[in-house]
């Protein structure tokens, strides 16, 4: 119960702070843990990060106080921390979908972004494979994206990053040591986002004579990235064609079953996934065999 009370501390200080800078340290104290910890956690099981929350809850505050009361544009985007009513009033029309003059209008319609309240419920009861492994250095060769939100609901993102990288993924695929296994590493975690990399793990020389391998231009499109050893909980998903799908309702799982009462907590490390693709043209049974560790970063609570 302790994570639970933590994180409603963490809401609650949010609330009572809508109106004034909030530093996303000290609102990580509220539930007990570290700051990447409780921002991990928080879009894990909520689906957006600190600063959506904070954002939207502002709009949504803003958008009631202008309906309800004879109150200047300029003085509510001050309030809620807005520099400039231009920049109030682009967010604002991003989240209800009108401009902040025409709020009073009658028959305008506003959104609602209700405040969180956490309920405990008897949950569990059901087995879950994992193990705890130290991970020797990691050097990976890939490409990245920056993404915003959470990695639960910001698939689309995803989607269109492998679709419009195919030609850089079919460079790795032919340089990696393993032509099965991919790797995705999602790293530099904010309340706003996280860094999206597609990457393989080369063999020494090819890492170290990427441009003698691929031609100046072409490895210009990679970096090296150095996951450092560290502590994960390892996860895999069920055997499936499309274990991609399974992946989120894994991740959720092991922060709300497994970490509670493990002893650990969410370290500040790169948080991966690796991708078993087993294909071979025409055997659509071996295709079904695919399946996805998930090495999330932990450390004694």
């Amino acid at each position: 119960m302790d994570w639970i009370i933590g994180l409603q501390n963490a809401i609650d200080y949010i609330e009572d702070n809508l109106t004034d800078d909030i530093d996303y340290e000290k609102v990580a104290e509220q539930s007990f843990s570290s700051s990447y910890h409780f921002q991990r956690v928080f879009s894990i099981l909520f689906g957006y990060t600190v600063g959506e929350y904070v954002r939207n809850r502002r709009l949504s505050q803003a958008g009631a106080e202008l309906a309800a009361r004879d109150i200047k544009v300029i003085d509510v985007a001050l309030k809620y921390g807005y520099e400039s009513p231009d920049s109030f009033s682009k967010a604002f029309q991003r989240f209800h979908g009108i401009l902040p003059s025409q709020a009073r209008q009658n028959g305008k319609k506003l959104k609602s972004f209700s405040r969180l309240v956490l309920k405990f419920s008897l949950e569990g009861g059901s087995t879950m494979n994992y193990r705890i492994e130290e991970k020797d250095e990691l050097i990976l060769t890939g490409y990245k994206r920056r993404f915003t939100g959470t990695p639960s609901d910001k698939r689309a993102q995803e989607n269109d990053f492998y679709i419009s990288t195919r030609a850089n993924q079919y460079m790795l695929h032919g340089l990696s040591r393993d032509c099965d296994t991919q790797y995705n590493v999602m790293c530099n975690f904010d309340e706003e986002g996280y860094d999206f990399y597609i990457a393989s793990e080369l063999d020494k020389w090819h890492t170290e004579n990427l441009v003698l391998a691929l031609g100046e231009e072409d490895a210009k499109r990679f970096e090296t990235l150095t996951v450092p050893k560290g502590l994960y909980v390892v996860c895999e998903t069920a055997r499936a064609q499309y274990p991609t799908l399974l992946q989120n309702d894994l991740r959720k799982k092991i922060i709300t079953e497994w970490l509670p009462s493990s002893g650990y907590q969410l370290a500040n490390a790169p948080e991966i996934s690796v991708a078993h693709w087993y294909y071979e043209y025409g055997n659509k049974e071996l295709s079904k065999s695919r399946y996805i560790e998930l090495w999330l970063p932990i450390t004694k609570a």
